[in-house]
């Protein structure tokens, strides 16, 4: 497996197959781990990253998971394809700067992926499509345990794991959930909500994580605090909570049904209508679009396509996919045309 071959195979999170798919888009735990006795990634000499990076790599082929996985030196990659990865939620921002020894191992079908020398040596991730969150845990603990027959992590028996950031000491585990909003950010009951999370140790971020804001009403919702806490117990607060999200936005999804048909249906097939015909737009504005476009697929009300075509959508018009779909740099202008025609070609068919 290659890079590239990441643009023809949208991974197992996008196929929309997965409890609760409807709302909950994908369900991600990952973990953070160091190196017994090695400085952490930000502060260690260029030697002892390219050490850990190569212990790491070493071990990794003890996890029967990773076997055949596709393994990327951050350093042989350009902007575009580094985009990509991003694009495709499998590293970070931080694993795009350019700090020397950074990697990054991705499984078949994109389920794990490891980041090694981000801001801590290891970021674990699982992601799985739906409302999985049980699944991702018991994935990622065979993972972690494999891994820690092999490496020595840093611990400490009354903080837990140890890692760079001090609100991840503790289990070292976020767990996630990415969630589609479009009823409750329609009847502004969005705002309700993101300020009662906090108040519950959890956060509220964008499609992209940390650091960015929601578009396409995509809301990722994870765990504040690991320390003092057991993984069970942070993935259960968790589940109850995007239990209580979704079965909020099911319900106002059919009081808007209900209440007004009409103006629901019109503001779908005009998304729709305007994707199928635009020949120029945006990133921004294809979010927003296919946001509505997959409530009417979700409600029924859309049947010439499936999820699962929506949601590679959502992916492939991001603008590195766009670029190497087409095998060349675009500029900002020129990507907006291609991404119309893109979502012309992939409605019609």
């Amino acid at each position: 497996m290659q890079i590239k071959d990441l643009v023809k195979n949208p991974g197992q999170w996008l196929k929309g197959t997965g409890p609760n798919s409807d709302i909950i888009i994908s369900s991600r735990i990952r973990l953070a781990r160091n190196l017994e006795k090695m400085p952490f990634s930000h502060w260690a000499p260029e030697n002892i990253r390219k050490k850990v990076l190569e212990t790491i790599e070493s071990a990794l082929k003890s996890v029967d998971y990773m076997k055949g996985c596709l393994f990327i030196h951050m350093s042989t990659l350009d902007g575009v394809d580094k985009q990509l990865l991003l694009e495709r939620h499998l590293v970070s921002r931080e694993q795009l700067e350019p700090d020397g020894a950074k990697a990054v191992a991705i499984s078949d079908q994109e389920i794990i992926s490891i980041m090694i020398n981000e801001e801590d040596h290891l970021r674990i991730q699982v992601i799985q499509s739906g409302f999985d969150l049980v699944e991702a845990y018991r994935l990622i603990g065979e993972v972690d345990n494999k891994l820690e027959q092999k490496l020595i992590f840093a611990f400490n028996p009354s903080l837990g794991y140890l890692t760079a950031c001090p609100t991840n000491v503790g289990t070292g585990m976020r767990a996630s959930a990415m969630m589609h909003l479009p009823a409750l950010v329609m009847n502004k009951q969005i705002d309700k909500i993101l300020q009662a999370i906090p108040k519950l140790n959890l956060t509220a971020r964008g499609f992209y994580g940390e650091g960015t804001t929601a578009s396409g009403n995509f809301f990722q919702i994870s765990n504040q605090v690991t320390l003092g806490q057991k993984e069970e117990d942070i993935i259960d607060n968790l589940a109850r909570v995007v239990r209580q999200v979704m079965e909020h936005e099911a319900a106002t999804r059919q009081a808007l049904l209900k209440k007004n048909r009409a103006k629901l249906e019109d503001m779908i097939w005009r998304a729709f209508g305007v994707l199928q015909n635009a020949r120029i737009i945006s990133s921004a504005e294809t979010l927003d679009l296919l946001s509505s476009v997959r409530l009417g697929v979700d409600m029924g009300l859309i049947k010439q396509i499936d999820r699962k075509k929506v949601n590679e959508l959502f992916l492939l018009t991001q603008p590195a996919h766009l670029q190497k779909i087409e095998g060349r740099h675009f500029k900002p202008d020129q990507r907006d045309l291609k991404r119309a025609q893109l979502i012309r070609s992939r409605l019609a068919k």
